[in-house]
């Protein structure tokens, strides 16, 4: 007997009216290089969020912040640069930190230090008894400890020669002045000088330690102790200097009244409106003798010391006429060497007091 079960036939859902329809609809899969450029940009968005700048208060404006960061950052930095410049003039190097020089190695960086540019043959005369080779020695163990540097150059062709004749001239390098103002040589006021500046003059140049030999000996002779030098360099900075200090408080006074006063105050000679600056200043100590009051004590003698200088000119076949003329007219102690007489004795040939007054190298 079979019995009929009833079953309930399915609702059928009746769609809201307002509802729509949701269809089902299968999305590709992205390009494996599209899901690398999103993976990037999450990581770059999620960096930006975990290093991003703090927060800027309320009360500070960008442009102000802008301004502060950049003043900070201006006043940071020249002090950096201050520093970084007092510790590169005053450092030591580190491989000379405790070295101990021989007498005339440390005569012969302070002749350096001094002059700038020296040429070997005069050292070794002067500082060696003429023994080139020992001088050559201890040039080699200065130059491999970074404080000397030396450079050959070809002097001028006056006529006589054939072949160009080939000088060696040394200087100190930057690490050898430094290592010379904390050594204790240099005498107090004297100016220690480093480097080749000017190529076409280091002939020139090369000539005024020589120059100085022949004075300092006479100076010494003298009764004069204690010399020390000052390069043109130097002395032009000092010129201008106090010509700018009198411009500022006064400017309405004229420039030759100006430099007429400068001269006076630096005691350099004034000629045809120009000052004349010598290629080097010889200043030294003259011990003299004045006796002390009569009711003091008559039996003793007070010595005291009082400052000097002389001026000294090296010149040269490359000196014009009108400029020898007033190098002659300042008075200063001129020297020449044996190539460059011919050719200075042509532009003055009228003048024979001229000549005579020219030292030779």
């Amino acid at each position: 007997m079979r019995i009929d079960i009833p079953q309930d036939l399915p609702r059928r859902r009746e769609l809201q009216p307002d509802t729509p329809r949701q269809e089902v609809s299968k999305q590709p899969e992205p390009h494996p290089v599209q899901q690398h450029i999103q993976s990037l940009k999450e990581r770059a968005s999620q960096y930006r969020l975990n290093h991003g700048p703090a927060p800027r208060s309320p009360s500070q404006s960008p442009q102000r912040e802008r301004e502060v960061s950049t003043s900070s950052r201006r006043v940071k930095d020249s002090r950096e640069v201050a520093d970084d410049r007092r510790t590169r003039r005053d450092r030591i190097p580190a491989q000379t930190i405790g070295m101990q020089l021989r007498p005339e190695e440390r005569k012969t960086m302070l002749e350096l230090g001094r002059f700038r540019a020296v040429r070997t043959g005069d050292l070794a005369q002067n500082l060696y008894d003429g023994k080139q080779r020992k001088l050559d020695e201890d040039l080699r163990y200065l130059r491999s400890k970074g404080l000397v540097e030396t450079r050959h150059i070809n002097l001028r062709r006056d006529g006589t020669r054939r072949q160009i004749e080939r000088v060696e001239v040394a200087t100190l390098t930057r690490d050898g002045r430094a290592w010379l103002n904390r050594s204790g040589e240099v005498p107090q006021g004297q100016t220690v000088y480093y480097g080749f500046v000017k190529p076409r003059e280091i002939e020139h140049d090369s000539l005024i330690y020589r120059a100085y030999c022949d004075a300092a000996r006479r100076i010494e002779s003298d009764g004069g102790s204690n010399l020390r030098v000052k390069l043109d360099f130097e002395i032009k900075a000092d010129v201008q200097r106090d010509i700018y200090r009198v411009r500022k408080a006064d400017p309405k006074r004229g420039m030759s009244e100006i430099k007429k006063e400068v001269a006076e105050k630096q005691e350099l000679p004034f000629v045809n409106g120009k000052i004349q600056i010598p290629d080097a200043r010889i200043e030294f100590d003259r011990e003299v003798e004045s006796t002390r009051n009569q009711d003091a004590r008559q039996d003793q003698d007070q010595g005291s010391r009082v400052g000097g200088h002389e001026d000294i000119e090296v010149l040269t076949a490359a000196y014009r006429r009108s400029h020898l003329r007033a190098k002659a007219q300042a008075g200063f102690r001129a020297y020449a060497a044996g190539a460059d007489r011919s050719s200075i004795s042509a532009k003055i040939e009228d003048d024979h007091d001229m000549m005579r007054d020219i030292l030779d190298l």
